[in-house]
């Protein structure tokens, strides 16, 4: 579905990716993880277009799309859920959802408004809220109904949970299940070792703008030592 090859960005002069490589299969639930200021959001940004890299291959399906332009990289698959959420804030939830709904890659089994409220009832209850009235939970439900809006293939969630109430971490965690379920493929950044390890098929943690290592759930919860050297405060 997705690889990532010997990326390097700046900003600037200085150096940010240090030939980060990853791959995402269709189908699966991958997670970047590390401390902050690693390079994980940079990585995200370089896929997506909004960072252009100074090197290095982004494959998608087979056809190197490296350096395309965000709404190109959108078109072709990739919804992204961005650190921070970055809903529209004078637009309603409707209005949101409706501003982001397309199906370019002609999906038989398309999102609607109707489904996204299904999956987040909260949202039909503040249907006609101004985007900046939501609760920081709201927003982030909102955040992932407007990317799925756009029908991808790969879904990217920055920061999955990140500030969140417990009870609203869990209703994250239960969509994302759902969504796994349903065969979407998924890459998401987050801290919450004990929800990716339930989520996830595969991590890398990246340290310093590169792969320090990677496994699956069961080696990573063995892998003690790894926790406390790379993820550890």
């Amino acid at each position: 579905m997705l690889k990532v090859g010997n990326l390097e960005t700046f900003y600037g002069t200085s150096q940010a990716l240090f030939g980060m490589s990853f791959e995402v299969n269709a189908g699966e639930v991958v997670t970047l993880l590390g401390r902050n200021g690693m390079g994980k959001t940079t990585t995200v940004n370089s896929i997506m277009g909004i960072i252009k890299p100074a090197s290095g291959s982004v494959t998608l399906d087979g056809n190197e799309v490296v350096g395309s332009k965000s709404f190109k990289m959108a078109n072709l698959g990739l919804g992204l859920v961005p650190e921070g959420r970055q809903i529209f804030p004078n637009l309603s939830v409707r209005e949101n959802l409706i501003a982001t709904a397309s199906n370019h890659l002609n999906m038989s089994d398309v999102w609607t408004i109707e489904r996204v409220y299904e999956m987040f009832p909260e949202l039909k209850e503040r249907a006609t809220s101004m985007g900046n009235l939501l609760s920081g939970g709201e927003q982030q439900m909102l955040a992932i109904g407007r990317a799925l809006m756009t029908n991808p293939k790969l879904l990217v969630l920055d920061e999955a949970t990140e500030g969140l109430a417990p009870l609203i971490r869990d209703k994250i965690w239960k969509a994302l299940a759902q969504l796994r379920d349903s065969g979407l493929s998924i890459l998401v950044i987050d801290k919450n070792l004990n929800d990716l390890f339930q989520l996830a098929d595969r991590h890398y943690i990246v340290e310093k703008g590169q792969v320090v290592w990677s496994g699956n759930s069961k080696e990573l919860k063995m892998a003690k030592d790894i926790q406390q050297r790379y993820l550890g405060i």
